[in-house]
């Protein structure tokens, strides 16, 4: 197994992003049916409220809070996150020529909040502001449990690509509500969980699975993939790299125009610009409905990859960039 990963690695694919293709292939395979498929169903829903459960948990308000004194730096990652991507979401019906379900899945991707994980990581290898980092990508998780449903319904009218109002509550009862009872409990069990992140993360990384596995098996038994052909799927790849790097720019010119350090620069560029696989496959299930979850999750899982590969490679350079010259020392009179 060790030796499968450092392959994937060399190659630079993620091994996690390798497990969930091999996933989306045993469902093709082998797609969960009748009263499986209703188990499996039930079994991915609660798995998603208890994982939000331990979100709510694992994350320290106190240290989101506290790094709100740099506000500045989080008000530019918000803004890429929640205003430039939502604008970018709605800008693609005008000129790109996807059908309502994978529109619908692009819209939800650019409504996600950052990462917290890779962007945190990124930051810290190509020497950014990695304190800054931690505390705007939690606070974007913290933000993202309510204005991603919140955007969804502003920018997509009921019923578009399996998408209902009723989704919003939902998502109150089944995600933000477990949410706060782990906000609730931290006192007590937040610090057991943190010592727990390895366990926590194998726990995240099964949710994941199972639901990927959930939806991809209802998008066969529906027929939903069977009207994807290889062209759409080369402009939803297109849209998805001009997404990535339109991102990319706005970051770097918004932090540029704010007179921002370098090291802050590092982290709107990976924080605003990284969507989160982990909160957006839990959440694509609640929101919409049946066999439309397997194609709204398609451009996410895309643009997943893409991220990792692209900021991977910029970190790296940005790693390379030159110490800043030392002041030098007077000696005294």
């Amino acid at each position: 197994m060790r030796a499968v990963s450092a392959a994937l690695t060399r190659l630079h694919v993620d091994p996690y992003i390798a497990a969930i293709l091999c996933t989306v292939g045993i469902a093709a395979m082998i797609p969960a049916r009748g009263g499986a498929a209703g188990v499996l169903d039930g079994t991915g829903t609660a798995a998603i409220t208890l994982l939000f459960f331990f979100y709510g948990a694992r994350l320290s308000t106190s240290e989101a809070l506290s790094g709100l004194r740099h506000w500045r730096l989080h008000l530019a990652i918000s803004s890429v996150t929640f205003v430039v991507f939502p604008a970018l979401g709605v800008a693609c019906s005008l000129v790109s020529p996807l059908r309502e379900p994978l529109y619908v899945g692009v819209v939800f991707l650019c409504v996600l909040p950052s990462t917290v994980q890779s962007s945190i990581t990124l930051t810290s290898i190509a020497r950014g502001n990695e304190a800054g980092a931690i505390c705007s990508a939690s606070l974007s998780n913290l933000l993202g449990v309510v204005l991603t449903p919140v955007l969804v319904a502003t920018l997509l009218t009921a019923g578009n690509g399996g998408f209902s109002l009723g989704s919003v509550g939902d998502i109150t009862v089944r995600l933000l509500l477990p949410f706060l009872a782990g906000q609730a409990a931290q006192r007590w069990i937040g610090d057991h969980v943190r010592a727990r992140r390895g366990l926590l993360s194998l726990y995240d990384r099964g949710v994941i699975l199972l639901v990927v596995y959930t939806a991809f098996s209802q998008g066969v038994t529906t027929g939903v993939w069977s009207g994807l052909d290889p062209v759409e799927f080369g402009v939803l790849a297109l849209v998805i790299a001009a997404l990535l790097a339109i991102a990319l720019g706005v970051a770097e010119a918004l932090s540029r125009a704010g007179g921002f350090s370098a090291e802050d620069r590092v982290a709107i560029l990976f924080c605003g610009s990284q969507k989160s696989l982990a909160s957006g496959l839990p959440m694509a299930t609640v929101l919409f409905g049946g066999a439309a979850v397997s194609t709204a999750v398609l451009p996410l899982m895309l643009y997943h990859q893409l991220q990792l590969l692209v900021c991977s490679w910029l970190a790296q350079r940005f790693a390379k960039r030159p110490e800043p010259a030392a002041e030098p020392v007077r000696a005294a009179a």
